[in-house]
């Protein structure tokens, strides 16, 4: 077992720019990557800003220490990483998607932080706080980045930090209704039955009156599967028929939510798929599986089958949705994250995410207007 050190750097921010780089950085990690994509030490020392010697040098250390080859030293070739050195990136690539969420919201903690540190003028309070419990999801990623910067809209909606903990949609609902948090985040499909089994599980969490729908985005979800897909999978019932491995989410999630859904449409049960128990922690996590090769399918974002360069086969678009106590609206923060929801600028960003469409986006709703099925109970 080798010993993991953490550590951070301090950057300066840019105003409107997604954060896309790799949530906790490694200089061989970034070496062997820039090594893949160029094909060459010279070009990935140009990546990276680094001398060739350094490049060099860095990695003969690196094989020294590790007592294993990373690339294939063969004069006047292109350089390739070896079986060894393609492993360690695709371990770290799955440790850094099952992380993801936590990562995020240490990495946004830090932030918080030393805000406080370089702005001698104010200090962050409590008021300057939203406390959310969400199912996981990049939007709301990036929302929690651009809420970290003023806005001009009809006046100025000022700085907001959104302590975004992340979890399953239905245990997000939960912690709103237990008093843990100020908002929770949830997605489901919109149009389903009322009997379905989406209205049945988010139907005796939420009560009108007692809680408000905020809208904030659409997104599509369905099948991420190996680029070209090479199985020709449409459908769920496509996934048991072939007998495809299929990587899953866990209970509580609403992903795993839907899966159950589409399985009772298709006239399926768990025993039907090959891979049901096999789950990991995120959408990220879960095209990683697919991209590895330790599975052949899994349901999840479109975001994220794009991001890895996967394919992908949509099965529906769903609802995400954030969700309050009435009581709470009136609260300065609260009412600040409206302004930020509402802003052209926000919707903008939102509409540039594969995957994602800005939906009522910060509207405040009746159940029945965001969630037709609940006027049918």
């Amino acid at each position: 077992m080798r010993k993991i050190e953490l550590s951070y750097t301090l950057t300066p921010s840019r105003p409107g720019a997604s954060q896309r780089s790799a949530l906790l950085r490694n200089p061989m990690m970034d070496v062997l990557h820039a090594l893949r994509s160029s094909g060459s030490i010279s070009g990935a020392a140009r990546e990276l800003d680094l001398s060739y010697r350094h490049v060099w040098g860095q990695l003969k250390d690196w094989e020294t220490q590790l007592g294993q080859g990373l690339i294939f030293w063969e004069r006047g070739q292109a350089a390739r990483l070896t079986p060894f050195g393609e492993r360690l990136l695709m371990a770290e690539r799955l440790a850094q998607a099952r992380l993801g969420p936590q990562m995020e919201g240490l990495r946004a903690e830090l932030e918080r932080a030393f805000s406080m540190a370089f702005d001698d003028t104010t200090s962050a309070g409590a008021s300057d706080v939203i406390t959310l419990y969400a199912s996981h999801d990049h939007a709301l990623t990036e929302l929690q980045q651009f809420t970290a910067t003023p806005i001009a809209n009809d006046g100025t909606a000022g700085p907001l930090h959104l302590d975004i903990r992340f979890s399953g949609s239905v245990d997000a609902i939960r912690a709103l209704n237990e008093g843990r948090c100020t908002l929770a985040g949830f997605h489901t499909q919109p149009f389903a039955a009322a009997g379905s089994l989406s209205a049945r599980t988010y139907r005796p969490l939420l009560r009108p009156g007692l809680h408000k729908i905020i809208g904030f985005a659409r997104r599509a979800q369905g099948l991420m599967v190996a680029p070209g897909n090479p199985l020709r999978l449409q459908t769920m019932a496509d996934v048991a028929r072939l007998q495809a491995r299929f990587v899953n989410r866990a209970i509580g999630t609403g992903t795993r939510l839907l899966l159950e859904e589409l399985l009772s449409q298709s006239g399926l049960v768990a025993e039907d798929i090959a891979g049901f128990s096999h789950v990991e922690a995120s959408h990220a996590a879960v095209a990683q599986a697919v991209l590895s090769g330790s599975a052949d399918v899994g349901l999840g974002t479109e975001y994220a089958a794009r991001q890895e360069g996967l394919g992908f086969v949509p099965l529906t678009e769903e609802r995400y949705l954030l969700v309050c106590l009435k009581t709470a609206l009136e609260q300065p923060a609260l009412q600040r994250l409206l302004q930020h929801l509402r802003s052209p600028a926000w919707h903008q960003r939102l509409e540039g995410l594969p995957g994602y469409a800005a939906d009522h986006c910060g509207e405040v709703a009746a159940m029945k207007r965001l969630l037709p099925w609940w006027g049918l109970a």
